[in-house]
């Protein structure tokens, strides 16, 4: 398949145009014009670049790319470690960031609803990015970790108990989202989940009565890549394979 196809349709499906981002999204670095399977990856890390190339792959498909807006723009030390072996083997880099967070179906956000067994039922105005919904039955916090858990391949959360009863209406942004608890807890909700957590996080969770849950930016944020490139394989019947990382943030 040529690799602008591919590209364009998947950036209409990802509707890359509605965010204001913070990197590039589709298209990174420009590899070979014919694709026939992909790798993804959480992060365009050497471990997944160095995966793709092991697997004669022409398209390296990540959450987090190469670019980012504010940092240093050279071409040294670890990217250019990456860069180099991209280009040497002619391997086309492709990200998507909020998009990937964002898809109703695909997207971290979507997946991770999937995984804890319940629905999005909508998201917050004040944070488009927050996922709600009402359990079926209140969770004390350990049982809600322990279902957190069980769908994050069993890394258990961080907990912040700031209230103490039991939990009905949580909240959810995959990835470094902590500063959401505060819309979250004006929201109403009583829990709220996250990848990261910040020192602010536990002032902010005790003193609104919120419960905070850093389940880890890696983990939170496994799933939305795969199903893309399952849809990728299912659309086009392209290759898949998805490299993992051992990454505990």
């Amino acid at each position: 398949m040529e690799r602008a196809q591919l590209v364009t349709r998947v950036n209409e499906l990802m509707e890359i145009d509605r965010f204001e981002d913070y990197c590039p999204n589709g298209l990174q670095v420009e590899g070979r014009e014919e694709v026939r399977s992909i790798v993804t990856a959480v992060t365009a890390s050497i471990h997944a670049v160095e995966a793709a190339v092991e697997r004669n792959a022409e398209l390296l498909l990540v959450h987090h790319g190469l670019f980012w807006k504010g940092e240093d723009p050279r071409v040294v030390g670890p990217r250019r470690k990456r860069l180099k072996l991209l280009l040497e083997n002619e391997i086309n880099l492709v990200a998507y960031h909020l998009p990937l967070d964002a898809h109703p179906e695909l997207g971290n956000n979507a997946q991770w609803a999937q995984s804890l067994g319940c629905s999005v039922e909508g998201t917050l105005e004040s944070a488009e990015l927050v996922c709600w919904c009402e359990l079926d039955e209140p969770l004390g916090a350990e049982e809600l970790a322990e279902r957190v858990a069980a769908g994050l391949g069993g890394r258990l959360p961080l907990v912040i108990n700031g209230r103490q009863r039991p939990l009905k209406r949580i909240g959810w942004c995959s990835g470094g989202a902590e500063d959401y608890v505060v819309h979250a807890a004006e929201a109403g909700l009583d829990a709220y989940l996250t990848g990261e957590v910040s020192e602010r996080s536990y002032h902010e969770a005790m003193e609104r009565e919120i419960c905070f849950f850093s389940c880890g930016h890696h983990a939170t944020e496994r799933s939305g890549v795969q199903a893309l490139g399952g849809w990728i394989n299912q659309e086009f019947g392209l290759e898949h394979h998805f490299v993992d990382e051992p990454n505990p943030v």
